[in-house]
C-alpha cells in the first residue's frame, strides 16, 4: 500500500510525503527516503516501494512542495531555492517523528545526490535518528558538526563523481573519524547517480547508471539497516 499523506513539522506547519507500507506494517521499522534534485518523482517513489517490499515503512517528504524537474536547469533552480537547514531540521525531522508516532521501533534515513547531502545534515540535526545511509552527496563540510552525529552511518561514493568530488569524501571521512562517529564508507568505480536506473536517460555526461555497483551498494544497505533497525 502506498499513498500521499500529510504530517506535521516540529514548527507545526504541515508537510506532504509519499508513504509506502509493507504488507505487515505493525511495528515495522521506518526509513525516511530523501529525493534527488529532481523532486518527488516516480523513480524515488520506486525506491520507497522497494524498501516497503523489504519490510520497512518508507516515507519520502515532498521537499519541493509538489514541483518536479525534468531538465537539469529546472533541478538546479529548485535545489538552489531549497533551505537545506529548514529541510533537515523541519521536514525530515518531522518525517522521522511521524514514523516513530506510527509505532515503528526504529527509524533510519537514506538519500541520494542532494538527498545524500541532506541525509548527512539530518544526522547532525535530528537526534532521534537510528541509522543513516548516504548515497553520493554531501553538504559543504563546514555545516557538518560531526560531534552531533550519534547514529551509525554508511556511505556509498562514486570515484569518478564530477558533482561531489571524491577528495571531499576523504575530508569528510577524516572529520567523522576525529569525532569517533560509527561509520563505514564504500567507494565504487562509477560516476554520479550510479544507483539511479534513469540516470542515462537524462543525457548528461556526468551521470551514469551502474547496475553492478548499485546492486552491491543496495545489498550492503539492506544488511546495514537490518542490523541497526
Amino acid at each position: 500500500m502506498d499513498s500521499m499523506i500529510t504530517y506535521k513539522r516540529p514548527d507545526g506547519q504541515p508537510a506532504k510525503a509519499y508513504l509506502a507500507k509493507p504488507v505487515n506494517h505493525e511495528n515495522a521499522p521506518g526509513i525516511v527516503v530523501i529525493q534527488e534534485w529532481w523532486g518527488l518523482n516516480d523513480q524515488i517513489k520506486a525506491v520507497a516501494d522497494r524498501l516497503a517490499a523489504a519490510g520497512y515503512l518508507a516515507l519520502v517528504p515532498d521537499l519541493y512542495r509538489g514541483k518536479l524537474a525534468l531538465e537539469e536547469n529546472e533541478a538546479t533552480h529548485l535545489m538552489n531555492g531549497l533551505d537545506f537547514g529548514d529541510a533537515a531540521s523541519q521536514d525530515i525531522s518531522g518525517a522521522v517523528q511521524y514514523l516513530k508516532g506510527l509505532g515503528t521501533r526504529k527509524v533510519g534515513i537514506t538519500g541520494f545526490c542532494m538527498g545524500g547531502a541532506l541525509t548527512l545534515l539530518s544526522s547532525v540535526f535530528v537526534p532521534d535518528l537510528d541509522a543513516a545511509v548516504v548515497w553520493y552527496g554531501y553538504p559543504p563540510l563546514d555545516y557538518v558538526d560531526a560531534s552531533k552525529i550519534h547514529a551509525p552511518m554508511m556511505g556509498h561514493w562514486a570515484i569518478h563523481d564530477d558533482v561531489f568530488k571524491i577528495d571531499g569524501v576523504d575530508a569528510l571521512e577524516k572529520k567523522l573519524t576525529a569525532a569517533s562517529v560509527d561509520f563505514e564508507f564504500y567507494r565504487y568505480d562509477a560516476k554520479h547517480a550510479f544507483a539511479n536506473e534513469e540516470a542515462d536517460s537524462k543525457k548528461l555526461a556526468y551521470l551514469k547508471h551502474n547496475g553492478a555497483a548499485a546492486e552491491l551498494a543496495w545489498t550492503r544497505t539492506m544488511a546495514f539497516f537490518k542490523k541497526h533497525l
